[in-house]
Protein backbone atom coordinates (compact mmCIF):
# COMPACT_ATOMS: atom_id res chain seq x y z
CA UNK A 1 0.00 0.00 0.00
CA UNK A 2 1.43 3.25 -0.71
CA UNK A 3 0.13 6.60 1.54
CA UNK A 4 -1.69 7.57 -1.88
CA UNK A 5 -4.14 5.33 -1.32
CA UNK A 6 -4.26 5.53 2.18
CA UNK A 7 -5.56 8.92 1.92
CA UNK A 8 -7.63 8.47 -0.70
CA UNK A 9 -9.60 5.51 1.62
CA UNK A 10 -9.64 7.98 4.48
CA UNK A 11 -10.73 10.22 2.81
CA UNK A 12 -13.63 8.49 1.33
CA UNK A 13 -15.19 8.44 4.92
CA UNK A 14 -15.23 12.61 5.30
CA UNK A 15 -13.71 15.52 4.02
CA UNK A 16 -10.33 15.94 5.96
CA UNK A 17 -7.49 18.26 6.99
CA UNK A 18 -3.70 17.30 6.78
CA UNK A 19 -3.37 16.93 9.91
CA UNK A 20 -6.21 15.20 10.70
CA UNK A 21 -5.59 12.60 7.68
CA UNK A 22 -2.09 11.98 8.88
CA UNK A 23 -3.86 11.45 13.12
CA UNK A 24 -6.17 8.70 11.68
CA UNK A 25 -3.90 7.20 9.33
CA UNK A 26 -1.24 6.66 12.05
CA UNK A 27 -4.34 5.66 14.31
CA UNK A 28 -6.18 2.93 11.93
CA UNK A 29 -2.98 1.23 11.48
CA UNK A 30 -1.97 0.98 14.98
CA UNK A 31 1.41 3.59 14.19
CA UNK A 32 3.01 0.77 12.03
CA UNK A 33 3.72 3.13 9.40
CA UNK A 34 4.01 6.64 11.24
CA UNK A 35 3.89 9.48 8.54
CA UNK A 36 5.21 13.18 8.64
CA UNK A 37 3.66 16.02 7.43
CA UNK A 38 6.24 16.77 4.59
CA UNK A 39 4.76 13.54 3.15
CA UNK A 40 0.93 14.11 4.05
CA UNK A 41 1.25 17.08 1.77
CA UNK A 42 2.68 16.10 -0.55
CA UNK A 43 1.04 13.21 -1.19
CA UNK A 44 -1.90 15.40 -1.04
CA UNK A 45 -0.55 18.07 -3.57
CA UNK A 46 -0.17 14.84 -6.00
CA UNK A 47 -3.72 14.00 -5.40
CA UNK A 48 -5.10 17.48 -5.88
CA UNK A 49 -2.38 17.65 -8.88
CA UNK A 50 -3.75 14.47 -10.32
CA UNK A 51 -7.29 15.17 -9.98
CA UNK A 52 -8.16 12.09 -7.43
CA UNK A 53 -8.91 14.97 -4.71
CA UNK A 54 -10.19 18.55 -4.67
CA UNK A 55 -9.15 21.17 -1.67
CA UNK A 56 -12.78 24.00 -1.71
CA UNK A 57 -11.84 26.93 0.24
CA UNK A 58 -12.52 27.12 3.74
CA UNK A 59 -13.35 30.43 5.54
CA UNK A 60 -10.94 29.17 8.68
CA UNK A 61 -8.22 29.45 6.27
CA UNK A 62 -7.36 25.44 6.99
CA UNK A 63 -7.34 23.43 3.81
CA UNK A 64 -9.93 20.60 3.94
CA UNK A 65 -9.82 17.35 0.91
CA UNK A 66 -12.36 15.70 -0.08
CA UNK A 67 -12.72 12.71 -2.64
CA UNK A 68 -13.09 13.73 -6.44
CA UNK A 69 -15.39 11.59 -8.39
CA UNK A 70 -12.31 10.85 -10.09
CA UNK A 71 -10.56 9.59 -6.38
CA UNK A 72 -12.93 7.31 -6.37
CA UNK A 73 -13.26 5.30 -8.75
CA UNK A 74 -9.40 4.97 -8.39
CA UNK A 75 -9.75 3.77 -5.16
CA UNK A 76 -12.61 1.17 -6.09
CA UNK A 77 -10.27 0.21 -8.18
CA UNK A 78 -7.84 -0.19 -5.24
CA UNK A 79 -9.86 -2.02 -3.51
CA UNK A 80 -10.70 -4.49 -6.73
CA UNK A 81 -6.90 -5.45 -6.72
CA UNK A 82 -5.17 -7.99 -4.93
CA UNK A 83 -2.03 -7.08 -3.33
CA UNK A 84 0.83 -8.72 -5.23
CA UNK A 85 4.07 -10.28 -3.76
CA UNK A 86 5.66 -12.02 -6.83
CA UNK A 87 8.63 -9.72 -5.96
CA UNK A 88 10.99 -10.45 -3.06
CA UNK A 89 10.99 -8.23 -0.36
CA UNK A 90 14.16 -7.07 1.59
CA UNK A 91 14.13 -8.56 4.16
CA UNK A 92 17.31 -7.78 6.30
CA UNK A 93 17.20 -11.10 8.50
CA UNK A 94 16.60 -13.29 5.28
CA UNK A 95 20.12 -11.20 3.99
CA UNK A 96 21.70 -11.71 6.96
CA UNK A 97 21.37 -15.98 7.40
CA UNK A 98 22.00 -15.72 3.37
CA UNK A 99 25.02 -14.01 3.97
CA UNK A 100 26.21 -15.97 7.29
CA UNK A 101 26.05 -19.37 5.98
CA UNK A 102 28.37 -17.85 3.55
CA UNK A 103 30.84 -16.26 5.56
CA UNK A 104 33.60 -18.76 7.38
CA UNK A 105 33.59 -18.51 11.27
CA UNK A 106 30.04 -17.22 11.73
CA UNK A 107 28.07 -19.95 13.99
CA UNK A 108 24.98 -19.50 11.81
CA UNK A 109 23.14 -22.11 14.82
CA UNK A 110 23.71 -19.37 17.38
CA UNK A 111 22.38 -16.56 15.30
CA UNK A 112 19.38 -18.16 14.70
CA UNK A 113 19.32 -19.29 17.95
CA UNK A 114 19.49 -15.52 19.08
CA UNK A 115 17.03 -14.27 16.47
CA UNK A 116 14.39 -16.89 17.92
CA UNK A 117 14.37 -15.58 21.23
CA UNK A 118 14.16 -12.08 19.98
CA UNK A 119 11.56 -12.95 17.96
CA UNK A 120 9.51 -15.39 20.43
CA UNK A 121 9.90 -11.82 22.59
CA UNK A 122 8.24 -9.93 20.30
CA UNK A 123 5.46 -12.46 19.91
CA UNK A 124 4.80 -12.83 23.19
CA UNK A 125 4.29 -9.03 23.58
CA UNK A 126 1.98 -8.91 20.77
CA UNK A 127 0.18 -11.39 22.44
CA UNK A 128 0.10 -9.25 25.26
CA UNK A 129 -1.13 -6.11 22.84
CA UNK A 130 -3.76 -8.51 21.04
CA UNK A 131 -5.49 -9.30 24.95
CA UNK A 132 -5.54 -6.00 26.04
CA UNK A 133 -7.40 -4.59 22.54
CA UNK A 134 -10.83 -3.63 23.05
CA UNK A 135 -13.26 -5.87 20.95
CA UNK A 136 -14.53 -1.90 19.38
CA UNK A 137 -10.71 -1.28 17.40
CA UNK A 138 -11.01 -3.93 14.85
CA UNK A 139 -8.64 -2.19 12.67
CA UNK A 140 -5.75 -2.29 15.03
CA UNK A 141 -7.06 -5.95 16.16
CA UNK A 142 -6.02 -6.88 12.50
CA UNK A 143 -3.07 -5.42 12.34
CA UNK A 144 -1.50 -6.94 15.32
CA UNK A 145 -3.09 -10.16 14.02
CA UNK A 146 -0.85 -9.93 10.92
CA UNK A 147 2.24 -8.82 13.34
CA UNK A 148 1.55 -12.13 15.10
CA UNK A 149 1.34 -14.12 12.40
CA UNK A 150 4.29 -12.97 10.68
CA UNK A 151 6.79 -13.12 14.09
CA UNK A 152 4.66 -16.77 13.97
CA UNK A 153 6.02 -17.76 10.88
CA UNK A 154 9.60 -15.99 11.47
CA UNK A 155 9.80 -18.54 14.30
CA UNK A 156 9.28 -21.80 11.82
CA UNK A 157 10.94 -20.41 9.57
CA UNK A 158 14.04 -20.27 11.96
CA UNK A 159 13.50 -24.02 12.88
CA UNK A 160 13.66 -24.87 9.50
CA UNK A 161 16.70 -22.58 9.10
CA UNK A 162 18.30 -24.25 11.70
CA UNK A 163 17.36 -27.78 10.76
CA UNK A 164 19.28 -26.89 7.33
CA UNK A 165 22.12 -25.60 8.83
CA UNK A 166 22.85 -28.16 11.05
CA UNK A 167 22.35 -30.99 8.65
CA UNK A 168 24.06 -29.29 5.52
CA UNK A 169 27.24 -29.75 4.26
CA UNK A 170 30.82 -27.82 5.43
CA UNK A 171 29.84 -24.18 3.70
CA UNK A 172 31.56 -22.87 1.37
CA UNK A 173 34.11 -20.17 1.18
CA UNK A 174 33.42 -18.79 -1.99
CA UNK A 175 30.33 -17.03 -2.03
CA UNK A 176 27.04 -18.50 -4.03
CA UNK A 177 26.32 -16.99 -7.56
CA UNK A 178 23.35 -14.79 -7.70
CA UNK A 179 20.06 -16.07 -9.29
CA UNK A 180 18.60 -14.22 -12.05
CA UNK A 181 15.06 -14.69 -11.13
CA UNK A 182 15.61 -13.76 -7.31
CA UNK A 183 17.59 -10.65 -8.78
CA UNK A 184 14.60 -9.68 -11.11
Amino acid sequence: MSVRQGMLALLADEPMHAYQLRQQFEQRTGGTWPLNMGQVSTTLDRLVRDGLVESPSLSDDVPQYALTAAGRAELDRWWGTPVVRSTPSRDELAIKLALAVTVPGVDVVRLVQAQRTETLRALRDLTRLKASTGPDDLAWSLVLDNLVFAAEAEVRWLDHVEARVTTAPARRKAPVPVRDEVSR
